[in-house]
């Protein structure tokens, strides 16, 4: 999962969803406003500033942006059509934090979970971030 870049994967879902509501390809229906605008609300966890974000300690940044794949997978599991199609790429997308790991290994396996680098918890994060903006838009449309 090394070298996978979650925020480009992010930016590209928000301008294929931005493009789909623009040229009236998707139509936001009164669920799929309700539901991002909670799923918004779920993913401040990663929300403050980049700054801040970095003097957590890993575990807690990681913690955050799991938290972040649980918000989307759950708002997910009650919508169907082109909010479920985003929000399961979203997931998708994001999904990379879950072979990451924020302790050192010591001795035995790991399941395949890598420390991940500090740019890969900036751009994660990063894309949290867009994912939040791109939610409360799609709440708004």
């Amino acid at each position: 999962m090394t070298g996978v870049n979650i925020l480009t994967a992010v930016e590209g879902l928000v301008e294929e969803a931005k493009r789909q509501i623009r040229e009236r390809v998707w139509f936001v229906t009164d669920t799929d406003r309700t539901v991002a605008a909670e799923a918004a609300t779920e993913l401040p966890a990663v929300g403050g500033t980049p700054r801040h974000q970095q003097v957590l300690l890993e575990v807690d940044r990681l913690e955050h942006l799991r938290e972040a794949l649980a918000a989307v997978a759950i708002a997910l599991a009650h919508v169907y059509g082109r909010l479920a199609w985003f929000l399961g790429a979203a997931a998708t997308a994001l999904s990379s934090v879950l072979h990451w790991r924020a302790m050192p290994a010591d001795t035995g396996s790991t399941f395949g979970a890598e420390p991940p680098t500090f740019q890969q918890y900036t751009e994660a994060e990063e894309a949290v971030r867009r994912l939040r903006s791109a939610l409360t838009g799609i709440a708004a449309a």
